[in-house]
């Protein structure tokens, strides 16, 4: 599906889009059940399977389950490796996997395409970040660094596609999205980017592999390893590549990034944003960094 994607028909892939999004749900569903979740028909249904080289729905159905099988095969996997295992042990081992991670992300970075990223964050008019699921936590950080290096930074977060492409309906040529993914592949994050390559906008992904379906709509792919033999895929690697591009960005335009934090820190210290190290609760004196009103003048 992920290879196939982009030839697909519009109702091919809606039912991809759906199983992408709910395979633990559609394993189960009967071709006509799949098809009313899919919004399109049985018959569809049956002949995206065969679409897919399979010889009809219940065999694709069959491929299905291997997948959830495999996914739920993990838990095992970590329960056998790690079941004689100290905490302390489990913890070198985690972090040891994800220094291989980054050292594997290192050798095979493609640095024209991180040259390339930099360069389009830095002359897109509006820049679109968008990431769900599991790498939400790395839009937000990459969102939130980004406002501190340029304006203009649109943080596309929402459960429905609708809503997605309302806050991406002004996106052009002029403007880049960058899209971020690993598996499993978000279908809502891989519509944005299609939707952003066909209204002629840059296009960036950051995800694990070539052969990712991010890499169907973009012109810059940033690949990042995220193994990890566990229930939980190890993000270091790529939020150490989110890390680079931020200082990256900011070596490009030193001088407008000091003046912008300098302007951040002195609206916070204004307007009492963080508390100060100062502060001495059991003492008689003010509780912010700010000279209390003497009586004669309350």
């Amino acid at each position: 599906m992920n290879e196939m994607y982009s030839g697909m028909s519009k109702g091919r892939k809606a039912i991809a889009g759906y199983i992408f999004d709910h395979v633990d749900d559609a394993v189960f569903m009967t071709a006509a059940e799949l098809g009313v979740k899919a919004k399109t028909s049985e018959s569809t249904v049956v002949r995206f399977a065969m679409y897919l080289g399979y010889e009809g729905y219940p065999e694709f159905q069959e491929a299905l389950e291997e997948v959830v099988s495999a996914k739920f095969s993990k838990v095992d996997q970590t329960s056998e490796r790690y079941k004689d295992s100290t905490d302390s042990e489990i913890l070198a081992s985690v972090m040891n996997a994800d220094i291989a991670n980054i050292q594997d992300t290192m050798q095979k970075m493609d640095y024209a395409a991180f040259q390339m990223a930099v360069d389009i964050i830095l002359n897109a008019r509006t820049l679109y970040v968008v990431g769900l699921r599991s790498c939400g936590p790395l839009a937000d950080f990459l969102h939130f660094y980004l406002n501190m290096v340029r304006g203009n930074i649109v943080l596309v977060k929402t459960t429905s596609v609708s809503e997605m492409f309302e806050q991406m309906i002004r996106i052009d040529e002029n403007d880049a999205i960058i899209g971020i993914s690993f598996p499993r592949y978000s279908m809502r994050t891989l519509k944005c980017m299609e939707f952003a390559n066909d209204r002629n906008a840059k296009v960036i992904s950051i995800t694990d592999s070539i052969h990712s379906p991010m890499n169907l709509y973009s012109s810059c792919n940033l690949l990042a390893q995220s193994k990890m033999t566990s229930i939980v895929d190890s993000l270091t690697a790529p939020l150490s590549l989110i890390n680079a591009l931020v200082v990256a960005l900011c070596m490009r335009r030193p001088e407008e990034v000091k003046r912008d934090l300098q302007m951040l820190e002195d609206t916070w210290s204004n307007y009492q944003v963080y508390l100060s190290d100062e502060i001495d609760f059991a003492s008689d004196g003010p509780i912010l960094n700010y000279p209390l009103k003497k009586d004669n003048e309350r």
